[in-house]
């Protein structure tokens, strides 16, 4: 049951990792495979550093569209529908770090 809570977490890191694998960056791919692999400590530091890390991905596909789009601009090509999907896709990462708010999950990452 924990495994279906963690999915967007775990959609959202594949995505970023994807992201940076397609850029040549092997060292964030890297590190974002480590930091899944720290879902299975129970702390209760691990979903603070987590959410950190899904909205400073956030971040970086929110900087993604602003780029791709100035681009496109720029070279008259259509960029409305890439900038929905990257939107989309920032919305999801940014949002996907409430699952750590379920019961469930306090119950698992808690002090104790």
């Amino acid at each position: 049951m924990i495994f279906i809570r963690l999915l967007p977490v775990l959609l959202s890191f594949l995505l970023m990792a994807a992201h940076f694998l397609r850029a040549g960056q092997t060292v964030p791919v890297l590190v974002l495979v480590l930091l899944l692999a720290m879902l299975l400590v129970k702390k209760y530091w691990v979903p603070w550093l987590i959410q950190g890390v899904l909205l400073l991905g956030a971040l970086e596909w929110v900087l993604t569209l602003v780029s791709l789009a100035q681009y496109r601009m720029g070279t008259g090509q259509a960029w409305t529908r890439m900038a929905i999907i990257l939107g989309v896709v920032a919305l999801f990462t940014a949002l996907s770090g409430l699952v750590f708010r379920s019961l469930a999950m306090k119950k698992r990452y808690s002090r104790g």
